[in-house]
């Protein structure tokens, strides 16, 4: 018999290799699933998340669910993994679930929040939260285009080259704002769910956008085209955060 449990997790990805596992490499499920195996005694334990993230990309609220062998205090056990963590992980909360719950699949939306810091220099303490970026973005531009991705469509032109060929590129974007505050721009975006990369997509997009780049009205036809194009860049990782998932 096993107990299957969730866990919210908080991670600042700067000295991480994302989220999976990978051989000689530090990664966030790499840590929590040793620290796992150790406390409740078993050879192996395995975390499934709702999604991954890549390098240096942070999370407020990541979900992930795992199976242990006997059934444990969520509140004692939180504290533990915690005590033992190092500082850039932390298990916000531990809660019992049906054994029918799954983190990924029962996912039935996610929202990311991209930072630009829009100025010649950037705070030092945000350096690996924000994206650097000195020339003037019209945030007025960005949301005009942002408008015309909002809604059901095959999102090829915004993912990852390694998307191609899965026959599945078509997301319902629900959300996607852009907001200025001083020299902070941010870009909010909700989704039934995200291609590889996508989220960096848009808001490289968007940026060129708002650099005057790329004219707002040209982004239906870059959405039809359903190929990547030199237009869409990708935007760096530091700058955005998983920050909620629903179900």
């Amino acid at each position: 018999m096993s107990y299957r449990y969730s866990l919210k997790i908080a991670y600042e990805g700067t000295n991480f290799s994302g989220w999976q596992v990978q051989p000689k490499q530090r990664t966030v499920q790499g840590e929590l699933e040793r620290l796992l195996a150790e406390m409740t005694a078993v050879d192996s334990v395995r975390l499934e998340a709702s999604g991954r993230t890549d390098t240096g990309v942070h999370a407020r609220a990541q979900i992930a669910h795992v199976d242990l062998p006997k059934g444990i205090n969520p509140v004692y056990f939180r504290r533990g993994l915690n005590a033992q963590l190092s500082g850039d992980i932390r298990v916000v909360s531990v809660k019992r679930v049906s054994d029918s719950f799954h983190a990924r699949f029962d996912t039935k939306g996610k929202e990311y929040r991209y930072f630009i810091y829009n100025g010649l220099i950037v705070p030092p303490q945000l350096r690996f939260y924000r994206l650097q970026e000195g020339r003037r973005l019209d945030e007025a531009r960005m949301q005009r285009a942002a408008d015309q991705l909002i809604g059901t469509h095959d999102f090829a032109s915004f993912a990852s080259k390694r998307c191609y060929g899965d026959g599945d590129t078509i997301r319902t974007l629900t959300h996607l704002n852009v907001t200025r505050r001083g020299a902070e721009v941010m870009v909010q975006a909700r989704a039934n769910g995200f291609l590889y990369k996508m989220v960096r997509s848009l808001t490289g997009y968007l940026m060129e956008v708002g650099m005057g780049r790329v004219e707002p009205e040209d982004t239906q036809v870059i959405l039809e085209k359903q190929q990547r194009t030199a237009r869409v860049r990708t935007a760096q990782p530091q700058g955005l955060f998983l920050w909620n998932v629903s179900y």
